[in-house]
């Protein structure tokens, strides 16, 4: 599954972004899709996951209010819309897929190729 991240850039702090994952046709088992990101110098973090089939959405604490996932099955898309962005947000953003549900990178079948998102302050 080749997955493709884009839509990073740089903002100002309290500025927004939306970040877009575009996906092969889903000839796979991978029914759950989301977001992770990596600050240098730290562990890759989850950030968001969307169930494709139920759209069903679940965030890690550190989010929640501030970023939203999102799906378009006729776009073969998710989204993640990132508010309210503080410099402690920057990092690379990579998309990932997996079989089943997942909070860690453990178990991802396939990730985007990152997209880097800066944030001045």
């Amino acid at each position: 599954v080749q997955l493709q991240a884009s839509g990073g850039g740089l903002v100002q702090a309290g500025g927004s972004l939306r970040l877009t994952c575009a996906l092969p046709p889903l000839t796979t088992s991978d029914n759950f899709m989301g977001w992770f990101r990596q600050a240098p110098g730290k562990e890759r973090e989850f950030v968001a996951r969307i169930g494709w089939r139920n759209g069903r959405r679940w965030y890690a604490d550190s989010f929640k209010g501030r970023f939203i996932i999102s799906r378009d099955a006729a776009e073969n898309s998710i989204y993640l819309q990132m508010n309210n962005l503080e410099p402690g947000d920057a990092a690379v953003y990579y998309c990932a897929s997996a079989s089943r549900e997942f909070t860690t990178a453990a178990g991802i079948r396939s990730w985007g190729q990152g997209t880097q998102v800066t944030v001045s302050s």
